[in-house]
């Protein structure tokens, strides 16, 4: 095991109208979840007053915000990005060891924060609208586009850096102020980001966030008549309350809820390098990934080639502290997380494969299902844990059937030499990010990012889908005096 980090403990208070909060009884501990005993920080509960005030304050400032030109708004994004960039090591050290993610992933993911401020500081130059001919002779058609006003985020611990500013960033970008609820295992991580706004310049109320406790700020935060859209990432269950709230209020929502996605390894895929791919997409972070490959459907006609290629991808593996440079397999986030995938696994008999784990910390076996059954709870319930369930599939027929057979479609892969049948894949799947040769992980910053039926709802996030959600259009005809 790495030598746990020996830095005191970091007090923590929400950061509304470009002040921190210092007052209060710090009671919301954040914990290294490889090493429990290592408190990373102590938060200070926001109130249902104090998330109120940081909306009026952000509302305040949108309205300047929203009239600075494009590219003096762009021009804040790059500075904060540059800012991150200078904390690049510290940030990636905090989100290893507040959330448990290998530090390689880590140092990834702050880069890829990087990637999207400097990404959307360019987008907010584009264009906002578009010529619309009109029937009436000589008038003048056009459409714009406008920001919502104050938009909530709602935002998970699993890539706590990046899924609020991949948020943050085009809401900022179309001229909206956010308010951003963080979970409460990342609240240092959030603090951070906080700091680098602060430190960037970012005028006061135009980036805001709430420390403390989800359900009373959440609702806070949706029940405020000058709240104009939420985005949110985390459970389906969260997800639909989320839903139903802002459609009761006829704001704009959308939801990022999680998946239940499959590779499926055709008889002509090279083995190797889909095994390799497969384990990658189901372990590294402990499975804690809303795209990770939690089912491999395989062809009947290699299942047991394919099989031991995967045991041997699986092992290679390191199941380690998250601080080690070559740890691929952190511990699951809580010790409820860990006790819920357990109880799960309890029911589903025996693994073909279990690894090793160490004795400290909230670490769950890295484990390999066989001969399972497709309508199973092991097959269709999203356990966010490093378990991999394997089907067999007659043909190709078959393996989509059983793709699409569950709740949700975000991710999905296909490993084939064949073209044609990667084509008949791409139009036969139900995912909202269909690959090729690829894992189900991941996606670039600058690509629309987003799932179907129970996995997502709203418009895309990312890329240029983003403006969608973040902004309202708003058609203007202009006729002659």
């Amino acid at each position: 095991m790495a030598t746990q980090s020996t830095q005191s403990i970091r007090i923590v208070g929400s950061f509304s109208a470009g002040t921190f909060q210092t007052q209060g009884e710090p009671t919301l501990d954040s914990a290294n979840p490889a090493n429990p005993s290592d408190v990373v920080a102590t938060g200070i509960r926001a109130t249902e007053d104090q998330a109120s005030a940081a909306i009026e304050s952000a509302h305040d400032a949108q309205l300047k915000w929203a009239l600075l030109p494009g590219s003096a708004r762009g021009d804040f994004l790059y500075r904060w990005a540059d800012q991150i960039q200078a904390k690049a090591s510290e940030m990636a050290l905090i989100v290893a060891r507040e959330v448990g993610k290998p530090i390689g992933e880590a140092n990834g993911e702050v880069g890829r924060c990087i990637a999207i401020l400097r990404y959307y500081a360019g987008e907010a130059v584009r264009d906002t609208g578009e010529v619309v001919p009109s029937l009436t002779p000589g008038a003048l058609q056009y459409s714009l586009r406008t920001p919502l006003g104050v938009v909530g985020l709602i935002t998970p611990w699993n890539f706590p850096v990046a899924i609020p500013l991949w948020k943050a960033a085009p809401a900022l970008a179309c001229g909206n102020t956010v308010v951003l609820k963080p979970a409460e295992t990342s609240i240092l991580c959030a603090t951070l980001l906080a700091e680098t706004a602060q430190a960037a310049g970012l005028p006061e109320g135009v980036f805001s966030v709430l420390i403390g406790d989800g359900v009373l700020l959440g609702e806070a935060m949706m029940s405020h008549k000058l709240l104009r859209g939420m985005s949110f990432t985390g459970s389906a269950r969260v997800g639909s309350i989320v839903a139903q709230k802002c459609a009761a209020r006829n704001i704009k929502f959308q939801t990022e809820m999680g998946g239940k996605n499959a590779g499926i390894v055709l008889p002509d895929a090279d083995l190797k390098q889909a095994a390799t791919l497969v384990a990658s997409g189901a372990m590294r972070f402990a499975g804690q990934k809303c795209t990770a490959t939690s089912r491999v459907i395989v062809h009947r006609k290699v299942r047991d080639a394919f099989q031991k290629e995967l045991v041997v991808a699986i092992e290679s593996l390191k199941v380690s502290d998250p601080l080690e440079a070559d740890c691929a397999v952190g511990p699951v986030i809580t010790e409820i997380s860990k006790n819920r995938i357990e109880e799960a696994l309890s029911n589903a008999g025996k693994p073909f494969y279990e690894g090793a784990i160490p004795s400290t910390g909230y670490f769950v076996a890295p484990a390999l299902y066989v001969d399972v059954y497709p309508g199973s709870p092991l097959a269709q319930d999203e356990l966010f844990g490093p378990v991999l369930a394997m089907i067999d599939a007659e043909d190709f027929d078959h393996a989509i059937e059983i793709a699409n057979d569950v709740d949700y479609g975000l991710s999905a892969s296909l490993f084939t030499k064949d073209i044609a049948s990667a084509l008949k894949y791409v139009s036969k799947i139900e995912a909202g990010m269909v690959r090729v040769n690829a894992d189900t992980t991941g996606v670039d910053p600058h690509a629309p990012f987003g799932g179907v039926k129970a996995s997502s709802s709203g418009s895309r996030e990312q890329g240029p889908a983003a403006k969608d959600f973040y902004t309202e259009i708003k058609t203007v005809q202009i006729n002659a005096g």
